[in-house]
Parts: structure tokens; C-alpha cells; sequence
């Protein structure tokens, strides 16, 4: 009978994939990190010890007694990167940066590790990805050349440490975090052990140091940050790279800050002498015209606490098939459905229905929140009567289903930010609350007072053909 009976260290044990939990027994779901068909078999299950007190490294303090200024942050020459980060990085800090392949990661970084380099902050450069040579002629181009910038070509985690003791640097840059491997660890660079074990041993080196780190991380088809979802937590910042590979916008966007708010967006432009803050990036967003064009319309989206000015264009021809194209770019395609039903049915619009249609963005911005509906629903009614909105016009505001405009968030920043770029005209929901001197505001409490904007004719039915058209026929 006792032969029979397996020990501790023959029995399976089980590991979560996406966060390392570990279980004597299978589960369907982690229970750490709620995911679901993660948890798998590993080995002997896990020795049950138990640690006894030790010896302290240092003496607990009152609060008020610790020293805040060791947290102090410091300017990475990046105005854009510092609002994100809350002011700059602090000592210690480890940041993870992650973005779609081709985005300007590393461009963003090498610019970064560049300007923070100096005779008293040494900057250390670890790439993993790519040659020296390579990153030198990335630097030429981008002018990122400093005589305190060391650079290093490795993708061993011991030959990395090697370098912080030689080179003593403030701030490590390693592009990237899931092509560095420990050879004290079994399996290959970017599984889950490796890039736990990469990652906790930068941190400890960071905090001993008190060397603020740079992590390059990758994300998977889904957009998600690859690698175990350990990795996000064991950060202190966590940042995305956003932006459309065939556009120049991109944006950094907060996910997680242990030193600040996570409600900032740093707005840059890729160009091909590298990449550069905008400090003011709603002219990618516009097109200037001296005469007003049908089915356009300003909105003021905010990113953060960041409002800029984007505009909505829409297109509606004459469908050849059975079934109209519904196209958008930039746009949520269910939030323009939403539109077009609402203006047929509340607005009594009754040209869209057999009728392609089109809609888009300016300069690559995408608009998710329901502030745009507005705008796009009078671009759509613009365009299918064939009739400009006036000039200088921007329009703020969430559109129900009953027609109803809805109040949104930051409508005084969204209206200020207007009257500073020179918009003189804005419609916004009921109740806006104060506006800016010199700015009219037309308050609309639904579709019906929002389309008194265009002329009374051609709100019913689809433009008729021009007297030109006409006589050539």
C-alpha cells in the first residue's frame, strides 16, 4: 500500500502560463489572473517551506521621516515623453514601453537616451535586436550622437549586467526585453521563464542603483503586451506606442504610473529625420480651406486631458449594387451606423439608405469617444444634401438614439481649446457652462435643432443635378 502511494516530489504540479501561479492541482481558470486554459503542467509540486524572520536592511521610519526627494523625477529632454511620465523618470524607475512593430520604438528610445545622456548621467544603450552598426547609422540620422551615449550589442542577461558595472550608467535602455535570455534558465528568449527572470533582474539593478530603466517590449496580434502578464506588474510604468504606420502621428499613452496620472497623451510625428514632439499637433488633424467643402465637420476630441481638433469628412454617391458600402477610416464603423439611422429616422433624411457612404478622418486620428457623434452625424448630413456647414464651426456632443444630444466630459477645455485655434462657432448640449468671450455657442437639445445649421432645403431629399450637368446631358 505505501509503495503505491506517490510522494510530494513525484506529484504533478501546475503553473500558470500567462502570470506563474502555481497549483498542486489542474484549473481551468487562473485564479490570479482570471485567464482561462493558461494553467499546465510543469514538474514535482512545489516544497511547502516556511520562512523564518531575518534580519532587516533597513529600520522602519514614520512616514513623514523618509526622504521624498530620492524620488525626484528628472527630464528626459522629451517634452512630450515627460508629460506622460508625470515629469520626467525617476531614479529607480523601470519603464516599459511597447508598440506594434515599425512604430518608432526604438527611434523614440535612441532620441530619448540621447538627450538624457550627460557628463554627470551616463546613458547606456543595450540593443538586442539589431548590430551596433545598425544603431549607429539609426543615430546619424537622428542625430542622436553624445559622447556620454555607450552602446552595446547583447543578448545575454549576464554580459548586460557586465556592462552596468563597467559603464555605471543612469539610465539603461535594452531593446528589447523579450530578446534578452539568461543562461541560468531553461527555455527560449521570450518565454515566460526568461523574460521573468530578465525582467527581476534588471529591476533588482535598477533599485540598487538607483538607475532608471528603459524596457522595449512587444505586443501580440491582439495588440496586448507579449510575454507573461507578470511583466506589467512587476513595472513601474507601463506605457503604449500607438500610431498608424502610414501616418505621422503617434501617440504615448499611460497604462500604468507608480509617480503619476495615467490620464496623459505625448503626441509625436514620425518624419524621416527621426521623430519629434508636438507640442501642438492639432494642424495634423485639419485641412485649411478658404471655401467650406459639403460633408465636413470640426470636432475637439480629448485624448487625456489633452483636447485637440480633428475633423470628420463624409462622401455619399450613388450605389451600383444591391447593397450600399458603408466604409470608414479612423472611425467606429458601429458608431456611424448609429448615426445614419438616427438621421434617417429622427431626422427625417431619408437620401442615405441607397446611397454609398464613405467617412473618414483627417491626419490618422482615430475617434472612439461618443463626443464625435455630433460631428459625424452633421458631416453625413452635409454631405448627403450636398451643402457646407459654415466655417469656423466645430461640433461637441453624444447622439442618442432618440435623436437627443447628450452632455459630455471637458466641454469648457474642448471649447477653449477651439476658440484658441480661431473657431468662432460651436453647437454643444444643453447647459456647457462657461464659454469663451467672443465665441458663439449654440446649445442643441437634439438632431432637429443640430441641422438647423444647414439650409432648410435638402434636408428630406438627395441633391438634385447641377443646371451644367443637366444641359450637357
Amino acid at each position: 500500500m505505501a509503495a503505491r502511494t506517490k510522494s510530494a516530489k513525484d506529484r504533478p504540479s501546475y503553473r500558470c502560463t500567462e502570470c506563474g501561479w502555481t497549483t498542486a492541482k489542474w484549473l481551468g481558470r487562473c485564479p490570479e489572473c482570471q485567464a482561462w486554459g493558461t494553467v499546465e503542467e510543469f514538474g514535482g509540486a512545489p516544497a511547502v517551506r516556511t520562512t523564518a524572520a531575518g534580519r532587516v536592511s533597513t529600520a522602519a521610519l514614520p512616514i513623514g521621516q523618509v526622504d521624498s526627494r530620492q524620488a525626484t523625477a528628472r527630464s528626459t529632454g522629451v517634452s512630450e515623453l515627460d508629460r506622460v511620465l508625470g515629469g520626467g523618470l525617476v531614479p529607480g524607475a523601470v519603464v516599459l514601453l511597447a508598440g506594434e512593430p515599425g512604430v518608432g520604438k526604438s527611434t523614440l528610445l535612441l532620441d530619448v537616451a540621447a538627450k538624457a545622456a550627460s557628463e554627470d548621467h551616463r546613458t547606456l544603450y543595450v540593443t538586442a535586436e539589431e548590430s551596433a552598426s545598425q544603431v549607429r547609422m539609426r543615430a546619424d540620422r537622428i542625430r542622436a550622437i553624445d559622447d556620454h551615449l555607450y552602446l552595446a550589442a547583447e543578448t545575454d542577461l549576464s554580459a548586460v549586467l557586465g556592462h552596468l558595472d563597467a559603464v555605471k550608467p543612469s539610465l539603461l535602455v535594452l531593446d528589447s526585453v523579450q530578446t534578452v535570455a539568461s543562461p541560468e534558465i531553461d527555455g527560449a528568449p521570450g518565454g515566460m521563464a526568461q523574460v521573468r527572470e530578465v525582467a527581476g533582474a534588471l529591476i533588482r539593478a535598477s533599485k540598487e542603483r538607483g538607475m532608471a530603466t528603459l524596457l522595449v517590449g512587444h505586443v501580440t496580434k491582439d495588440g496586448a503586451i507579449a510575454g507573461p502578464r507578470l511583466l506589467e506588474h512587476l513595472v513601474d510604468v507601463v506605457l503604449s506606442f500607438e500610431g498608424d504606420r502610414h501616418a505621422r502621428l503617434r501617440l504615448v499613452r499611460g497604462v500604468k504610473n507608480r509617480y503619476g496620472a495615467t490620464d496623459e497623451v505625448g503626441c509625436f510625428e514620425l518624419h524621416d529625420e527621426g521623430i519629434t514632439g508636438l507640442a501642438d499637433p492639432s494642424g495634423l488633424f485639419l485641412t485649411r480651406r478658404d471655401v467650406a467643402v459639403p460633408g465636413t465637420c470640426l470636432t475637439v476630441t480629448l485624448e487625456g486631458k489633452r483636447p485637440l481638433v480633428a475633423e470628420v469628412q463624409a462622401l455619399t454617391v450613388d450605389s451600383q449594387i444591391p447593397s450600399p458600402r458603408r466604409t470608414t477610416s479612423g472611425l467606429e464603423t458601429s458608431r456611424v451606423s448609429m448615426m445614419l439611422a438616427v438621421l434617417e429616422q429622427r431626422g427625417r433624411i431619408s437620401a442615405l439608405g441607397k446611397r454609398d457612404i464613405y467617412s473618414a478622418t483627417v491626419g490618422g486620428v482615430k475617434l472612439t469617444e461618443p463626443a464625435a457623434d455630433l460631428a459625424i452625424a452633421l458631416a453625413l448630413a452635409s454631405a448627403a444634401s450636398d451643402t457646407p456647414l459654415p466655417k469656423n464651426l466645430v461640433a461637441i456632443g453624444e447622439v442618442g438614439l432618440a435623436g437627443e444630444v447628450r452632455r459630455v466630459t471637458g466641454v469648457q477645455r474642448r471649447l477653449a481649446e477651439a476658440h484658441r485655434l480661431g473657431f468662432t462657432h460651436a453647437l454643444v448640449p444643453t447647459d456647457p457652462g462657461r464659454v469663451p468671450s467672443g465665441m458663439k455657442v449654440t446649445e442643441v437639445a437634439d438632431m432637429g435643432d443640430a441641422l438647423r445649421v444647414l439650409p432648410r432645403r435638402s434636408r428630406q431629399e438627395a441633391p438634385q443635378p447641377r443646371q451644367e450637368d443637366s444641359a450637357r446631358r
